[in-house]
């Protein structure tokens, strides 16, 4: 496509997004047809049975107790100290780094990986992460003038590809003169797979392979770390990361909007594990810069809600208590789809816990255009086609991967 008025830079920009512009025509769908007519699988937001958005109350209660001020006020360019405090809590755990850890907040997890991007990357580098993956990950680094390369995820096994991820790092890093390396883990979108300790360990051991002087950066992107499963488990990966030689960068993107359910607020920070207090200091003023650049601060009244709620314990047991709630009822849909999966015969890509699983196909575009005919909404990938877990009840989980292998047979 060609522009009239504005400047294309390089960038591929397709038509519409793809998700929301199905999640519209399903929407649209249900208006006309009714509900019960319709299975919208693409929404990348957690919904009760009823397809409400499932909202943890003692958070709106919180809300709703916040002073005008919190509300009406800057907050500073990289966060209020309270949230700083907040995300290191949040975001690490019981876990003591040895590192300084230093913070600026971002609106959600992606305006924490765009701020990674712009800083730990070069204009026409290459930027890695795994085949199956967020396709925000591609506008963001196109948007910056970069290139996202990726490696094959699963082995013949359908474990961690480590052969794969180490052939893309060593044929990158001979061209150029560093590398930021995206995961997103645990509870990965779109497969719903989640880094064992033993994948780190392999990681960072490539990683220490290269020569010393290349600029290498390692972000872990847990935009759903808090409804993996248990708190700890699913961090042990923070003292792998925090092991790491200071010629490599540990980040961590972390979000707010959906541990606390508030989207719409977009809450988050981008997290630097810093070797030295230079990297720290650094990591401050390069991160700071691109986001008075771009959103120059983010909303305040988030970053208060967050910190009330994790400074009171009787409220935070409030908020962990209903997210557990939560949490059990993706767990069990993410286990009546994996039954379903089974029992219709089809391949499943190894899925862990999140919001989505991937069923792996030819034509993923043709069979999710053949299942919209029929009221099914789910998402194409390259690979195949991705279901939210999330967005539909248990029965419906169960019963949906056999609709989606009828329509992959007779295609």
């Amino acid at each position: 496509m060609s522009y009239k008025w504005a400047r294309q830079n390089g960038r591929t920009i397709p038509a519409e997004d793809k998700i929301f512009a199905l999640s519209g025509r399903a929407k649209a769908m249900m208006e006309k047809e009714g509900k019960e007519k319709v299975i919208n699988a693409t929404i990348g937001t957690l919904l009760d049975d009823s397809g409400n958005i499932a909202i943890i109350s003692s958070v709106m209660d919180a809300a709703a107790a916040l002073k005008p001020t919190d509300i009406c006020e800057y907050a500073p360019i990289g966060g209020t100290p309270d949230f700083k405090a907040t995300v290191k809590k949040a975001a690490l755990g019981s876990y003591e780094t040895g590192s300084g850890v230093e913070v600026v907040a971002s609106p959600g997890g992606t305006g924490a990986l765009r701020n990674a991007v712009a800083n730990y990357s070069a204009e026409g580098e290459k930027v890695l992460t795994s085949d199956w993956f967020w396709g925000p990950y591609k506008t963001i680094t196109g948007e910056l003038g970069r290139q996202l390369a990726t490696f094959p995820l699963f082995d013949e096994n359908m474990g961690f590809n480590i052969d794969g991820f180490e052939e893309q790092v060593n044929e990158i890093c001979a061209r150029q003169e560093g590398l930021l390396i995206m995961l997103n883990t645990p509870a990965h979108n779109p497969t719903g797979y989640s880094m064992t300790d033993g994948d780190w360990d392999k990681v960072i051991e490539v990683l220490k392979k290269q020569p010393s002087h290349k600029k290498l950066a390692l972000l872990a992107d847990t935009a759903y770390i808090d409804f993996a499963g248990d708190s700890e488990k699913y961090r042990t990966f923070v003292r792998k990361m925090d092991s790491m030689p200071e010629n490599i960068v540990p980040l961590i993107a972390y979000s707010f909007s959906k541990t606390l359910t508030i989207y719409g607020l977009r809450v988050g920070a981008l997290i630097c594990l810093a070797k030295t207090p230079e990297m720290g200091e650094e990591f401050l003023k390069v991160c700071q810069f691109s986001s008075r650049g771009t959103w120059s601060n983010c909303v305040k009244a988030g970053q208060v809600l967050a910190s009330n709620i994790y400074k009171d314990e009787t409220l935070f047991a409030k908020v962990e208590a209903e997210r557990k709630k939560f949490r059990d009822i993706l767990a069990a849909r993410g286990r009546a789809f994996s039954c379903g999966v089974e029992e219709a015969g089809l391949p499943l890509m190894p899925y862990d816990s999140g919001f989505f699983a991937c069923i792996p196909c030819d034509d993923p575009a043709g069979v999710s255009a053949r299942l919209e005919k029929k009221g099914v909404f789910v998402v194409p990938l390259a690979m195949g086609l991705r279901v939210s877990v999330a967005s539909v009840p248990e029965d419906v989980c169960r019963k949906l991967p056999g609709i989606i292998a009828d329509e992959i047979r007779q295609g």
